[in-house]
């Protein structure tokens, strides 16, 4: 059965290939409206339209792009490995969130606990990166204390 990381990281891939299929079929989509509207159209209105599509498959690139790369921080997390200091991949429990270091993601709910993925380099992830349990830091005027690292 898997532990309470494991679900986590589970999730978060799912919810990234999730993602990432539907930014490939809507750029698949897009790409053959524009080969439909090439047949079909002619003069400034074609030209406004094509533009609008390629605008769209652009942000929806970039949105791809962006996906695949989290997809790979989270392909080479290391979760086995036991730290009593908060590392890339560590779970860190605060008296005010759990909390997934690893790359910004949306927050989920496993067991019933909110989870929130971010990544070391976010003003919270660099005040924990490093830190041991019962250390405590301020981050945008709220008092952390780390009660667990996972």
């Amino acid at each position: 059965m898997p532990n309470f990381k494991q679900k986590i990281l589970s999730h978060y891939q799912i919810l990234l290939q999730d993602k990432i299929d539907i930014y490939q079929d809507l750029i698949q989509s897009l790409t053959e409206d524009a080969q439909n509207d090439a047949k079909s159209s002619a003069g400034d209105k074609h030209e406004t339209t094509l533009s609008k599509l390629h605008i769209e498959q652009e942000k929806i690139a970039h949105k791809l792009k962006e996906a695949i790369e989290q997809q790979a921080i989270l392909s080479k997390l290391d979760i086995e490995q036991p730290s009593n200091k908060v590392i890339l991949g560590s779970v860190v429990i605060t008296n005010h969130l759990t909390v997934f270091i690893s790359t910004a993601l949306p927050k989920i709910t496993i067991d019933n606990r909110a989870v929130f993925a971010i990544s070391p380099q976010s003003p919270l992830g660099m005040q924990m990166m490093h830190q041991a349990v019962n250390s405590e830091f301020l981050v945008h005027q709220v008092q952390y204390k780390i009660l667990e690292i996972l």
